[in-house]
């Protein structure tokens, strides 16, 4: 073996050892390393002749962009956790959308989880989310989640979105529906319909999105001077097969009700399908109205008559509250009710005589 097979191995073996640099790529071509930086973090600022030159040597050189290394030299993230209490309900499969879509058009990337609404589970998704050092967290907290148990896995975390259930003494950010007003609407168009015992069916009585509901339910049975019947209001996990299979509870009394206010969606279809298997037609026999408006209500049998909260938008809207927190990480705690819409369809009407 000759030196200069050598010495091309020992070159071989260095190169094997340490992967390819910024500097190195810079180097090659003869730019400077912020160009070859501006052209990792997909900036405009260089010309398109130069930006080909430096992707084509770092193709060349196998160079290998650490994100992390990255990130801590700059102190800052290009990720966000987005962690959902339900992702099979379509109201947040759409909701995630619309974060993912606002996110992405500021260079962030969406690290999604769901918790299935296990205050356990949600601890281990957020332990392994918070490993990649998010720039902010979107969370929609499991039932009985609690701040105290979520300071344990985030610390003091300040750029943190809550989403739809508020948790006492938590201090972040929050966005929610207005609930109440939303419930409110619900029951005050089937009173106007005629109906006189409304039921307000689903959701767990301990969540704060279910007890704002339920009290825009109270105030406009109120307001129309009917009674609150306890017996009146059920609760189940807010899914299809819970709200199908506890139908039966709003007709064990003697007299049964002739509507209900559904605390979401989910809820209302479940009830639907319910209603249908003992022979109860929803729309003539009995009226049903949801909320969230998921794509699914307008196309249900029959029609869903819900509170519109456009989940998409409410996506966006999360992802700008969240950057805002991000770029201003000292200003004042912010708290957002985003309105609602009624969607009056063919799942209510006047009740049979």
């Amino acid at each position: 073996m000759n030196e200069n097979d050598a010495g091309d191995r020992s070159e071989a073996v260095r190169g094997a050892r340490r992967p390819a640099t910024v500097t190195d790529i810079a180097r090659a071509i003869g730019v400077s390393r912020a160009t070859v930086s501006l052209v990792l973090r997909g900036s405009p600022l260089v010309h398109v002749d130069t930006r080909a030159r430096v992707e084509a040597e770092l193709r060349r050189q196998r160079y290998v962009y650490n994100r992390s290394a990255a990130n801590l030299r700059r102190q800052t993230s290009s990720s966000v956790a987005l962690v959902i209490n339900d992702l099979s309900n379509p109201f947040f499969a759409e909701f995630a959308a619309g974060v993912d879509e606002a996110l992405g058009a500021h260079g962030y990337v969406t690290l999604l989880g769901s918790t299935g609404e296990s205050p356990q589970r949600q601890q281990a998704v957020l332990a392994s989310l918070m490993e990649h050092t998010p720039a902010g967290l979107i969370l929609s907290p499991a039932e009985h989640s609690q701040a105290q148990t979520l300071r344990e896995v985030i610390g003091w975390h300040g750029n943190v979105l809550l989403f739809n259930r508020e948790l006492e003494g938590g201090e972040w950010d929050f966005l929610a529906l207005d609930n109440e007003q939303g419930a409110r609407q619900a029951t005050a168009h089937l009173i106007g319909l005629g109906h006189r015992d409304i039921a307000f069916f689903g959701g767990h009585a301990d969540s704060s999105s279910c007890q704002q509901r339920r009290a825009g339910y109270a105030a406009a049975l109120a307001e129309a001077g009917l009674p609150v019947v306890e017996a009146r209001m059920v609760e189940c996990a807010p899914t299809r097969a819970e709200a199908a299979g506890l139908t039966q509870r709003l007709f064990d009394g003697a007299d049964a009700p002739t509507a209900a206010v559904c605390y979401n969606d989910n809820v209302a279809l479940g009830l639907m399908l319910g209603l249908a298997a003992r022979g109860i037609q929803p729309g003539r026999d009995f009226s049903v109205t949801g909320f969230d408006d998921i794509p699914e209500a307008a196309l249900s049998s029959p029609s869903l008559t819900t509170l519109a909260a456009d989940p998409r938008q409410r996506g966006r809207q999360a992802a700008d509250l969240l950057l805002q927190r991000i770029a201003a990480p000292q200003a004042p705690v912010h708290r957002t009710i985003a309105a609602v819409q009624l969607r009056v369809r063919n799942s209510s009407a006047p009740p049979r005589a």
